[in-house]
């Protein structure tokens, strides 16, 4: 795997104009650990919103547990999750979640494990990527994993510290190494990235009003 050394005043220099432009995020969405994790899986390839309506969905049917889940016809399950898109594939993604998590003996018995276990146990369920996989160990879990998605990408790829098509893991492993372990950091920049790329480092972004632009190199 290639190396990737990032400097880590520069990265905690963003996270500090961010924060002061944005404030705290309060991530992830969730009143429980489960439902967090629910959410990190049906959010794969759409929107936040979509999320929360097929949430209440389950809530609404008394089904956000995964006991419940695993009982309940599939073709019901998917009905639930219809808001979320893709929901026929998110339905048996999710079953395949929840019978791993009930196996594995839910949340009190997995927070005892260590992070690298339980993450390598997550990669191996059936739908369950490397992002996914660290948006459910950083939020629902509370341990130290950076999550890199699109907009990570994008914002450090137009600051010219990363190419942007690096590898999941060569990422992951540069920013760890650069903040140091703290999961609270890891969960604020996170929330903060997805904010400002959302808002203003688009796919045409908004340069005129970034919080960013004299620090980065692609301000047009």
């Amino acid at each position: 795997m290639t190396t990737l050394h990032l400097p880590p005043r520069k990265l905690r220099s963003v996270f500090q104009r961010l924060l002061d432009s944005y404030g705290p995020q309060d991530w992830w969405p969730g009143e429980t650990p489960f439902e967090i994790m629910v959410g990190a899986v049906l959010t794969q390839n759409t929107a936040w919103i979509n999320v929360e309506r097929a949430i209440v969905n389950l809530i609404n049917a008394d089904a956000l547990n995964p006991a419940r889940i695993l009982t309940v016809e599939e073709t019901q399950l998917a009905d639930w999750l219809r808001p979320s898109g893709y929901f026929n594939i998110k339905a048996k993604r999710l079953r395949n979640f929840c019978r791993w998590y009930v196996e594995a003996g839910e949340y009190r018995r997995l927070a005892r494990w260590d992070t690298q276990r339980l993450r390598h146990a997550l990669l191996a369920v059936n739908g369950i990527g490397p992002e996914t996989a660290d948006d459910i160990l950083l939020y629902a879990f509370e341990r130290p994993v950076f999550v890199i998605d699109a907009y990570t990408r994008r914002l450090f790829a137009r600051f010219g510290l990363v190419e942007g098509d690096e590898g999941y893991e060569t990422l992951r492993q540069a920013f760890e190494q650069a903040l140091g372990a703290d999961a609270a950091l890891f969960n604020e920049y996170h929330a903060l990235i997805v904010a400002h790329a959302k808002d203003i480092c688009r796919v045409r972004p908004r340069c005129s009003e970034c919080v960013l632009r004299r620090q980065c190199p692609s301000k047009r």
